[in-house]
């Protein structure tokens, strides 16, 4: 092993950071090195994490291995403890450059108050390894505090990037090839709210596509529909190069279980969301993070939650089983067992599995268009997995007429035939 290795986990903004990291870690000269972005977001991730850990320890043992991320930001005394791994790294440290400076005689455990982080820069990158599709980050942190979430303490309160510098490298990304940008945040519908004049997500979404013509795709991540703005509401309907797919921050579709949550919304104003959304643009696909098994949940508020998801049209729906995790009010709730909340679990994700398959059914015998982010893989505009049947250049945006389904990914023949 000569380049440092990143392995990333969790959220499209971890992507992110992760690239900006590899940039540094070529930069300072570090080596032979392993570095994990680690996501906090249940026990489950932390456990993956550590197993993950050992094992590249097991097959690299002369590799030194960084550790960063909302799991290191949020309990480095968990990785502290692990003999495997050499330095812990915390998430406002991890995209400075000179957290990556080789021989620069850094602390093993290097990890600040995240609440005292107040801006959030815009790192310049290149590109990214796979240069068809690239995240953006605009926004870290979130002032929210929903019962069973850790990840404030991970990424600390909301701070947003100037639009402006958001333009410049979403620009140079363009400029390198890129050819789909996604903008990544924690509670990205917060962008701007600390900004001078307050701007809305919607009027950075219309800058871009205004002041970047030549960029042909712009994807939003997991946005929270409550604060979906009229500006947003009207790019949704009227940009074309906005494509036709949004991933909600839904997590029930109970009231009282979103009450406890402390969400801020309720299963109608969900449900009014998507309506208005598909009204606006017929196309649109939905995709929602689901929670299983959350603190007091009833057979019946179960059954609630799992009627969401035909209720809104969800298509891709991301199940999570509850799982308490440390700092949280919901951690002191009653909890349901671990084996209703798997059961739970399966049942969402089976329904998930048959709306995606109606859904992805409904492009057989059609034409789509898609990026194609490898020779024979891509997704289509409404974010639809698609296998081609022919190779076409990588991150060519193309036309392919769907002729059947394997399982949740389309199979298409491409009406273009060169190949890289």
């Amino acid at each position: 092993m000569s380049a440092p290795e990143i392995v990333t986990f969790g959220c499209r903004l971890n992507a992110y950071e992760s690239e900006v990291m590899r940039d540094h870690a070529r930069a300072g000269g570090i080596d032979n090195a392993i570095i994990f972005n680690t996501c906090a977001v249940t026990g489950e991730a932390v456990r993956q994490a550590r197993q993950a850990i050992r094992k590249a320890h097991r097959d690299h043992p002369d590799a030194e291995i960084i550790v960063t991320g909302c799991a290191a930001q949020i309990e480095p005394e968990t990785f502290a403890n692990m003999p495997e791994v050499s330095r812990i790294v915390g998430n406002a440290e991890k995209t400075k450059a000179e957290t990556f400076l080789k021989g620069s005689n850094a602390p093993r455990i290097a990890v600040a108050d995240i609440m005292e982080v107040r801006e959030t820069a815009s790192h310049l990158i290149a590109g990214f390894e796979a240069r068809a599709r690239a995240f953006v980050e605009v926004q870290n942190g979130c002032d929210h505090r929903c019962t069973f979430c850790v990840i404030p303490y991970g990424r600390g309160n909301s701070r947003s990037v100037a639009a402006g510098e958001v333009v410049t490298q979403i620009r140079q990304l363009v400029e390198n090839g890129t050819q789909e940008i996604v903008l990544t945040g924690v509670d990205l519908t917060s962008w701007g709210s600390d900004l001078p004049g307050t701007p809305p997500l919607g009027n950075l979404v219309q800058r871009i596509l205004k002041l970047v013509p030549e960029l042909p795709r712009l994807r939003l991540s997991s946005i929270d529909s409550i604060e979906a703005d009229p500006d947003l509401m009207r790019a949704i309907a009227d940009e074309e190069r906005l494509m036709p797919h949004l991933h909600l921050s839904l997590q029930h579709g109970h009231d009282m279980i979103l009450k406890r949550m402390k969400r801020r919304h309720s299963r109608a104003d969900a449900i009014a969301f998507c309506d208005e959304a598909r009204r606006l643009r017929p196309e649109i696909a939905f995709g929602a993070d689901i929670m299983a098994g959350f603190p007091t949940e009833t057979d019946g508020m179960h059954a609630a939650n799992l009627s969401l998801i035909d209720a809104c049209g969800l298509t891709h729906v991301h199940v999570f089983p509850y799982s308490p995790r440390p700092m949280t009010p919901a951690a002191k709730m009653p909890p349901v067992d671990g084996a209703t909340i798997k059961a739970r679990a399966a049942d969402l994700r089976a329904r998930g599995t048959a709306a995606l398959a109606a859904s992805l059914d409904t492009h057989v015998g059609h034409t789509v268009r898609l990026l194609a982010e490898r020779e024979t893989e891509g997704h289509t505009d409404d974010f639809a997995s698609i296998r081609l049947t022919h190779a076409v250049t990588p991150g060519s945006i193309i036309e392919a007429q769907v002729t059947g389904r394997d399982g949740t990914t389309l199979i298409a023949t491409p009406k273009v035939s060169a190949a890289a």
